[in-house]
């Protein structure tokens, strides 16, 4: 996951350079004569890690837009906290400052997504961030049809 500007930089140069090397490397492989289906697959380990760091990108971008989405689980709180930090443009030394704790802290929690945060600890983090957060609680829907089908 993109955590700051500067690796978002960085992905968006590896990007282009993947292009490069793509195409290149589907070149080469065209030259030996090797059917298409061996082509596309000598491509596909290449071709799957563009697409993740892609994916990567298109997060991040999402995120400094506050593009979201809708967390349906607790467990989604963590990334979430990692992402409203980016979006508000506070480096993880910030956040640190804000909070009271060493940078690594930061950098720990963030490397693995707040796994396990308690609730006081998320609602200090969102406080320092200058966020809050709104929960809403609904019922889970049955499908009806499945139910009566048993």
């Amino acid at each position: 996951m993109i955590k700051t500007e500067s690796e978002y930089q960085e992905c968006l140069k590896r990007l282009e350079e993947d292009l490069r090397v793509l195409e290149t490397q589907r070149k080469r492989l065209e030259e030996m004569k090797l059917p298409p289906e061996q082509v596309d697959l000598a491509m596909e380990p290449v071709l799957s890690f563009h697409a993740q760091l892609k994916e990567e990108v298109e997060w991040y971008e999402r995120v400094k837009r506050r593009d979201f989405g809708v967390i349906k689980e607790l467990n989604e709180v963590g990334p979430l906290l990692v992402a409203l930090r980016i979006t508000n443009g506070i480096t993880q030394t910030e956040l640190a400052r804000r909070l009271g704790v060493d940078v690594s802290q930061i950098s720990r929690d963030e490397r693995n997504d707040y796994h396990g945060v308690s609730i006081e600890r998320a609602d200090k983090i969102l406080r320092a961030l200058g966020e809050e957060l709104e929960i809403t609680v609904g019922q889970k829907r049955l499908d009806l049809g499945l139910l009566a089908a048993t």
